[in-house]
C-alpha cells in the first residue's frame, strides 16, 4: 500500500504544479505555501522518502491531491482542463528527459548552481526563480514536446511571471521523475483507477 501512496504523493505534486502554473497564468499570483513547498522539492535530489521531498506532509499538495481525486472519479465538473492536459503534458516530457543523460547532467548542475543562490537569497527570490525558470527553459523547452501554457497575455508577457512558471514546470517534471522512481506508469491511470482513487482518498480523508 505504501508504494501506491507513494504514487499518489508524487501526482498530486505533479497536479498541484498544473494548478499553481494555471493560476499564474491567468491570475498572475499563485499560492505561496505551494509554491515554496514546489520549487523546494527540485532542489531535494537524494530524499529519505517521497513525503520528505514535500516538506513531510501532503498539506502544501492538497489542492493537487483533490484535482488527483477529481480526474480519478471523472468528475468533469471539477476538473481543470488546462491544468490536466499540462500534467498529461509533464509525464510524457518526462520519459523523453528520461532518455537524455546529456540533459539530465546539465540539469543536476544547474540544480545545483540554483541551491547556492537559494542560501543567499530564499527559494522565493526572483533571482532564484530566473535561474530555475532558465534551467527549464534551456533543456526541457527544448524537446519535441513544448507545453503549451494558456492564460491572460498580461501575465504571461511578465519575465518575473513568466520565470515562476517555468519554474513550477520543472518542479511537476521533478514529481514525473519521481512518479516513475515509485513505479507510476501512465498505463495505472486506467488500469489502476480504483486502486489509485482509494490511496488518494485514504490521504486526504484518512
Amino acid at each position: 500500500m505504501s508504494r501506491l501512496h507513494d504514487q499518489v504523493i508524487a501526482l498530486g505534486a505533479i497536479f498541484e504544479a498544473a494548478l499553481q502554473v494555471d493560476k499564474l497564468a491567468r491570475s498572475g499570483q499563485a499560492a505561496e505555501g505551494p509554491v515554496r513547498c514546489l520549487a523546494s522539492s527540485i532542489l531535494i535530489t537524494s530524499p529519505d522518502n517521497v513525503l520528505s521531498v514535500y516538506g513531510g506532509s501532503t498539506h502544501q499538495i492538497r489542492s493537487g491531491l483533490q484535482a488527483l481525486e477529481a480526474m480519478l472519479e471523472r468528475d468533469t465538473a471539477a476538473l481543470q482542463r488546462d491544468a490536466l492536459r499540462y500534467v498529461m503534458n509533464l509525464l510524457t516530457l518526462e520519459r523523453q528527459l528520461a532518455k537524455r543523460s546529456d540533459m539530465l547532467q546539465v540539469l543536476g548542475q544547474r540544480i545545483g548552481q540554483a541551491e547556492h543562490q537559494v542560501e543567499h537569497f530564499g527559494i522565493l527570490h526572483d533571482n532564484v526563480m530566473a535561474s530555475l525558470g532558465a534551467t527549464y527553459q534551456d533543456t526541457l523547452s527544448t524537446l519535441r514536446l513544448r507545453i503549451q501554457v494558456q492564460g491572460d497575455m498580461r501575465y504571461l508577457q511578465q519575465p518575473d511571471v513568466a520565470n515562476r512558471i517555468r519554474a513550477l514546470l520543472l518542479a511537476g517534471i521533478r514529481g514525473a521523475t519521481l512518479w516513475r522512481q515509485v513505479g507510476g506508469h501512465r498505463w495505472q491511470l486506467l488500469f489502476q483507477r480504483k486502486k489509485l482513487l482509494d490511496a488518494t482518498q485514504a490521504l486526504l480523508h484518512g
